[in-house]
């Protein structure tokens, strides 16, 4: 796969020892080079839900203690078609990417009905479309929807990419992986970018982005401000070869919300770090960020009081694996992401509402890889996820996900 494919699809084979990585189907086409690739995946997903539901964590999906649920769906990374072409045009480098995500999911039927079949719930979801323009002695410009460069490494470098991590049953497109239980999700967004060159390992990139408005998971969070200010993201990172590979990086995300409330206008501001290294067999990875008014799942999810006031975020984890000698690859991770309240009176709030917040989701994954063929990749993982609420006296949401299933690359 060329660098034009799915950033997603290729770093997953990559980061997996799979065998899939130079699976494209290339097609020269003139003064083009046409590349196609993608995948398709589906598990079957067990979960068993316990505790009581708190608002806005990835262990709430079921309806109470005992809850029981079986699915075949897709993974944390959605099934893909992707289309993307370069070629060298005086002095440019240009290309484009059309990437179109679904899933297999398709129960919830007409009206939520539970109906599994033609007419049940599926979407498809282009996350990938832009164009570059560049040349390897200053850089690349990119323009377009593509993955956000802020916890970009962090998600690229999750073993669940090629599984299925938290929240599985019927949830559309993808399951969550550990986003929200150890990162952020650097989500697919509108951007203008810049990548500079490699310089011997080093390179950097940043990026405007089309503001994003404050959400919420929770009736007590903010939601609004308009869409006037730009959002700002980049990283810096080093990454070097041979016996004792790895990378480093570190990166930053910022935007005001204009007018979140009648009188405030707030700004987010959120930083990671990160790194990964590899030896004889054996990889560890570490990632940590921080911020303020960034949320803890998604990007302004449930940052703000309903008042404006900023709630802080932090989280991270850790993930070590050995591939096997007969290229199995084996992967344990643990991982946290937290929220704190914002003051006094967001305390209170929270406390008044009927499910409160989520305060930190915490995960355990356990996760078998296997290479089947140089494309398909068997899979197994077990999930414990604990949600905590932020609610004084409220129970804890707990799900244990087991999941098995495959992945095709090509």
């Amino acid at each position: 796969m060329n660098k034009n494919l799915s950033k997603a699809v290729a770093v997953a084979v990559l980061a997996m020892g799979a065998t899939a990585a130079n699976a494209g189907i290339v097609i020269p086409a003139g003064d083009w080079t046409v590349d196609i690739g993608g995948n398709v995946n589906a598990y079957y997903q067990h979960d068993k839900f316990s505790g009581t539901a708190v608002g806005g964590s990835l262990a709430s999906l079921g309806s109470g203690a005992g809850t029981k649920q079986n699915n075949i769906n897709t993974g944390l990374l959605p099934s893909a078609l992707g289309i993307g072409a370069k070629s060298r045009q005086g002095d440019f480098d240009v290309g484009f990417q059309f990437t179109f995500f679904t899933g297999v999911d398709s129960t919830g039927g007409l009206a939520g009905g539970g109906r599994n079949g033609a007419l049940g719930n599926n979407s498809l979801n282009i996350r990938q479309s832009f164009l570059t323009f560049g040349d390897k002695s200053w850089g690349t410009i990119k323009m377009g929807r593509d993955l956000g460069v802020y916890e970009g490494d962090a998600i690229l470098s999750d073993m669940t990419l090629l599984g299925v991590g938290s929240k599985a049953g019927p949830n559309g497109s993808s399951t969550v992986g550990r986003i929200g239980a150890g990162y952020l999700y650097a989500d697919w967004k509108t951007q203008i970018q810049y990548a500079s060159p490699n310089w011997n390992g080093f390179s950097f990139a940043a990026a405007v982005d089309t503001p994003w408005q404050a959400t919420s998971l929770s009736a007590v969070s903010a939601t609004g401000g308009d869409n006037r200010d730009m959002g700002f993201e980049g990283k810096a990172s080093y990454e070097w070869a041979g016996d004792f590979a790895g990378k480093v990086w570190v990166g930053g995300i910022s935007q005001k919300v204009h007018k979140l409330t009648a009188t405030k206008s707030p700004t987010a501001n959120g930083w990671d770090i990160g790194g990964k290294v590899g030896v004889a067999g054996f990889e560890l990875v570490g990632s940590y960020y921080d911020g303020e008014g960034i949320g803890k799942t998604g990007f302004l999810t449930d940052g703000f009081s309903a008042a404006g006031a900023k709630r802080d975020s932090k989280g991270g984890y850790v993930q070590a694996s050995y591939k096997l000698p007969v290229g199995t690859k084996l992967g344990v991770s643990w991982g946290e992401s937290k929220l704190d309240r914002a003051n006094a009176a967001d305390r209170v709030a929270i406390n008044a509402s009927a499910n409160g917040l989520v305060e930190k989701d915490r995960s355990w994954i356990i996760g078998a890889y296997h290479p089947l063929t140089k494309s398909v990749n068997l899979v197994a993982e077990y999930t414990d996820t604990k949600g905590k609420n932020l609610k004084v006296n409220a129970g804890d949401a707990k799900d244990k996900t087991f999941s098995l299933g495959a992945i095709l690359f090509f």
